[in-house]
């Protein structure tokens, strides 16, 4: 059985599992610890505890369709209303509750893990951190949040680091060790991918895995990161943060329709234009753009309209193994 690690955090990890979960692998889910907005950054303001959002959202997607749906919408149920409760996912606080049960947050992942019996998901740290995010004016931000929030949208990034320095958790090194293939992204570059990297030994790791690494391609730029940043972009910090050029990026070549460009063009935000060479590197391009409706009631935080299809693009990562 061959053993699949996914690189990232949020939506874009969540799709990756969610369809490579149907089939004989082994899967396990790296995620980033540098998430501090909604409702992950309000628990962890007022517990102390390590972000549980993306986490959470990993652990949903690995909940078997059948027997486990009601475990998976339990998890991403957000409160609508409630003083208090109001915005906070139902899933975070099972996971805060967990942390402090357990006093740690590998154990509360574990014991979750344990329901489902279908892949695991390990921090990239099990340190306490916080994202720093310097651009290339000279002015900097503390906090993920900060930098999706909006103030900085088409500033470009100089670079990206983690305070405190950390050092990746020990499993998610075991993991990318035994892996045969690291799936990075999609998700936000700056915001889900890139800090993974930066725990103190991830970089190693990854340049001495045995493992093929496969980079997914965003479907869209992001105004608050990648604002104007090209396919050669997005593989160039791949490659500078994880110390590894990707063996094969997955690009959407799907049309995306005029009336959902136009909401993203409202937000400055646009496909991701394929500057990439295929001499160079190896590119598989595939169909895979899916419009859904991701608003939740109580969910004060924008959420995209577009999303790669978890099911043709497992597809597509079986056959490149």
């Amino acid at each position: 059985m061959k053993n699949i690690v996914v690189i990232g955090g949020g939506t874009g990890t969540s799709v990756v599992l969610s369809g490579l979960k149907n089939y004989n692998v082994n899967l396990t889910a790296i995620v980033s610890m540098a998430d501090n907005g909604g409702s992950t950054g309000r628990l962890r303001d007022e517990f102390g505890f390590q972000p549980v959002g993306d986490l959470r959202q990993s652990l949903a997607s690995l909940a078997r369709e059948d027997s486990q749906e009601w475990i998976r919408k339990l998890l991403l149920y957000r409160f609508s209303h409630g003083k208090g409760l109001q915005g906070h996912n139902l899933g975070n606080l099972m996971l805060t509750a967990l942390q402090d049960m357990s006093g740690s947050t590998p154990q509360a992942l574990e014991i979750m893990e344990n329901m489902f019996g279908k892949g695991r998901v390990y921090p990239s740290t099990s340190e306490s951190v916080d994202l720093v995010i310097e651009f290339e004016d000279g002015t900097f931000i503390i906090g993920e949040c900060n930098l999706n929030s909006g103030g900085v949208g088409g500033k470009k990034i100089k670079k990206v680091y983690l305070s405190p320095k950390a050092k990746a958790y020990f499993k998610a090194l075991e993991s990318i060790n035994n892996a045969d293939l690291i799936v990075i992204g999609p998700g936000d570059l700056y915001a889900s991918i890139i800090p993974n990297f930066l725990a103190t030994g991830m970089k190693t790791a990854i340049k001495t895995s045995r493992a093929k690494i496969i980079y997914v391609l965003n479907l869209m730029t992001c105004f608050c990161q990648t604002h104007n940043y090209k396919a050669s972009d997005h593989v160039q910090e791949i490659t500078n943060y994880s110390g590894r050029k990707p063996d094969c990026i997955i690009i959407n070549n799907k049309k995306i329709e005029n009336n959902v460009l136009k909401i993203y063009e409202n937000e400055n935000e646009f496909p991701v234009d394929n500057d990439l060479d295929i001499k160079k590197i190896n590119i598989y391009k595939k169909e895979l753009v899916l419009v859904v409706k991701t608003h939740q009631k109580g969910d004060a935080l924008h959420r995209s309209l577009l999303r790669h299809d978890s099911k043709k693009l497992a597809k597509v990562l079986l056959t490149l193994i």
